[in-house]
């Protein structure tokens, strides 16, 4: 049964309006409530069920914002039915109606988590009126304060994971300018397991990685931060190219919890004094180099992704020579997969390239920056994966031999 009342008696339509579902198996006791809203003045769509199974579909289907629940239904009773209700819309106000020899009830139906509560029979509209605008607004403050502790426990797991994915690089004469970005998927708002990093090894090479795990989530950024950890500390302990990938595919293996878990990287060491750059791909894509003629992708070998085929390596180098200025950039495919704007395409390589050409920002901040900024635009901020992004430049610090 629905019954409501678009506008009380005196009222403007400025008045919220209250969405009610009585659950009530007594049909003398569901009018009584029904009249005392109407004698309230509340405007209010009220729906009446009588057991808590015809409730479900009310609660799950629905936008409810006050339950009056009666304490003695036919599939459940008490606190199990407070219980039940908060179990299945714990964003909703929850007034309990009580009997007359129920002194206890009212009161430990509030402890399980109803906003408040009315004995039957003591009830006038001016009482169920403050208390139903009392209840609702209470629990929409509950629910606000909810909402923000998770935005603060959300907001204080991306600064704790994002000190792991992105660390400050290890830098000791190098004179490249390192400038690294990370943009959470729009779907978490978390960081996930995309992850990258620069360390200068005693070698005085610079080595640099990025590297993407399957899934997102706090699952995937914890193997981010493990795999980044354990190729920093490789990397420091002389580990190089296809050693190095196989050792981080065994760490991998044992850290994740799913054989479906796999990662993507790309693996970079920069000889400032013959001018090259060593790459290993293993299931990434190849990085961007920018000259004074522009922005190019790179060609190099591709390698299997960590994981996929456990034991079977094969990360093949490439070298490549550079020029005496210039910059790298490599990247997530989170920054390409997006659509390009209007034309419902994904925007790729290509797309990227041409938009890479389009921004004229000569600082490498400012240009990861609104590249990043750009393609979220084109993909109407809907992007679904994380971004980072990793772009290293220098001048007049690259010999040419």
């Amino acid at each position: 049964m629905t019954a409501s009342m678009p506008l009380a008696p005196g009222g403007t339509a400025a008045e919220p309006l209250y969405r009610i579902l009585l659950i009530e198996d007594d049909e003398g006791d569901a009018l009584l409530v029904e009249e005392l809203l109407y004698d309230t003045g509340l405007r209010f769509e009220l729906t009446t069920r009588t057991t808590l199974a015809e409730a479900r579909t009310e609660l799950a289907g629905s936008t409810i914002d006050c339950v009056l629940l009666d304490l003695h239904l036919p599939d459940v009773s008490g606190i199990e039915a407070v219980a039940a209700v908060r179990g299945l819309a714990p964003h909703t106000a929850v007034i309990v109606l009580t009997g007359l020899s129920e002194a206890q009830a009212g009161s430990d139906a509030m402890t399980a988590g109803a906003q408040d509560y009315l004995v039957k029979g003591k009830v006038e509209a001016d009482l169920l009126h403050r208390t139903v605008r009392y209840a609702v607004y209470r629990s929409q403050t509950e629910r606000a304060s909810a909402e923000a502790q998770a935005a603060r426990l959300r907001a204080e797991e991306n600064a704790r994971l994002e000190r792991g994915l992105l660390p400050q690089p290890m830098l000791d004469t190098s004179t490249v300018r390192v400038t690294s970005r990370y943009l959470p998927s729009a779907e978490m708002a978390l960081l996930g397991g995309d992850f990258l990093d620069v360390v200068e090894g005693d070698d005085g090479l610079l080595h640099a990685v990025i590297g993407d795990v399957s899934g997102h989530g706090p699952d995937a950024a914890a193997l981010g931060v493990c795999l980044r950890i354990a190729w920093r500390s490789l990397i420091l302990g002389g580990h190089r190219g296809d050693d190095l990938l196989h050792l981080m595919e065994r760490i991998l293996i044992a850290e994740r919890d799913s054989q479906l878990l796999f990662a993507t990287c790309t693996l970079l060491t920069l000889d400032q004094n013959a001018g090259t750059a060593t790459l290993h791909l293993a299931g990434h894509h190849e990085p961007l180099l920018t000259t004074a003629d522009g922005t190019r992708e790179l060609t190099a070998a591709h390698g299997i992704a960590l994981g996929i085929a456990p034991g079977l390596h094969g990360w093949p180098p490439t070298t490549v020579r550079l020029p005496a200025a210039g910059a790298l950039t490599l990247y997530t495919d989170g920054l390409t997969e997006g659509h390009n704007g209007a034309t419902g395409e994904r925007l790729g390589v290509e797309g990227l390239l041409a938009l890479i050409g389009k921004l004229a920002t000569a600082d490498p901040a400012a240009h990861v920056d609104l590249l990043i900024k750009e393609t979220h635009a084109l993909n109407a901020g809907q992007h679904s994966d994380d971004v980072a992004v990793l772009r290293l430049d220098w001048g007049g610090g690259i010999a040419r031999r």
